[in-house]
Formats: C-alpha cells, sequence, structure tokens
C-alpha cells in the first residue's frame, strides 16, 4: 500500500494550511489543517508552521494507520521540510518527496475550498490558472469587512505592501 501527504493553500492569502494524506489503494482520505495563527506574527517569524506541519503529518498517518513498510510520498513544498525529516528519522527510506498529483492532490485541494467557503469566501473558478486574480479576489474580500483580517496570512513580510483596512465599494 502507498500513502500520498499533499498539502493546499500555502500560497493563499486567506486560511491556513490544509495537509491531506491518501492511501491510493483503499481510497482512504484524511485532512488536518495547520491553523491561521502559525502565518501570522510572531509564529510565523520563528517558522513554528514547520513543527505543526510535521505533528499534522504524522497524526494522519496514525489515522491511517501507517505500516512500518509502507511507502510514503510526500509533496515536495518546503512546507514539509521539517515533517521530511522527520518522517525519515522514523521510516527512513520509505519516505520520498516526490510531486502529488491525481486523486490526493484534488481531495486536498478540495478540502482547502470547502475549508475557506466556511468562513463566507467563494474562490474564483480559474484560481489556479490566475495566481493573481485569485490574490487580488482575496484581498478585496478581506478589505470589504476587516474583522475578516483574522483570517489572512499576515506573516509574510511582503503583505505590507497592501493596504488591508476595509474599503467601501458601490456595492457595499
Amino acid at each position: 500500500m502507498t500513502v500520498m501527504i499533499d498539502d493546499a493553500g500555502v500560497g493563499d492569502l486567506l486560511f491556513g494550511v490544509v495537509i491531506g494524506g491518501y492511501r491510493s489503494e483503499t481510497g482512504e482520505f484524511f485532512y488536518d489543517v495547520v491553523d491561521i495563527k502559525y502565518f501570522q506574527y510572531p509564529m510565523f517569524k520563528r517558522k513554528r508552521y514547520l513543527e505543526e506541519t510535521s505533528r499534522v503529518v504524522f497524526d494522519i498517518l496514525n489515522r491511517l494507520k501507517v505500516k512500518d513498510d509502507e511507502p510514503i510520498y510526500i509533496c515536495s513544498g518546503s512546507i514539509f521540510d521539517r515533517a521530511c525529516l522527520d518522517l525519515k528519522a522514523k521510516y527512513n527510506n520509505l519516505v520520498q518527496v516526490s510531486k502529488i498529483t491525481g486523486v490526493a492532490q484534488h481531495l486536498t485541494e478540495t478540502a482547502y475550498l470547502d475549508e475557506v467557503r466556511n468562513l463566507g469566501y467563494e474562490p474564483t473558478l480559474d484560481r489556479e490558472k490566475k495566481r493573481a486574480r485569485s490574490f487580488f479576489h482575496m484581498l478585496n474580500w478581506v478589505r470589504r469587512d476587516p474583522r475578516r483580517i483574522r483570517y489572512v496570512k499576515t506573516g509574510w513580510p511582503r503583505l505590507r505592501r497592501y493596504n488591508l483596512r476595509a474599503r467601501r465599494t458601490a456595492c457595499d
């Protein structure tokens, strides 16, 4: 059997990050969230999201009841840097860093989209193809209601160039 670990939402402005685990042979899928607080100060500056991601990965593997001889494929994204080290320390050669595609990627992405919809945000249809458009769509959604700032990955240093204070539009 094979387990695949993927992430969704790392590059998005809103929400935390969804980490998904999928066993291809059985179709089992579990996910959990690296909370938004890990992408805000002071935790973001200290890169605490790396430790939390590792913890979430191990929790998902426990829920999947991974066996000691089961291969684990984990996404190559930098959010998994600590998790990869921790996994290799426990599972050694069974851990492979790779690009995750197919069902595992789709389920993880869908879980992320469901989570941001739970905030009241409706993602753009072409968000993967037009990342900049998606970013500004999210940014404008936050600006329309200052209470939404709590959903933003405010730890990003470049985010300071954008005024996150609410703006009134003709539609409000």
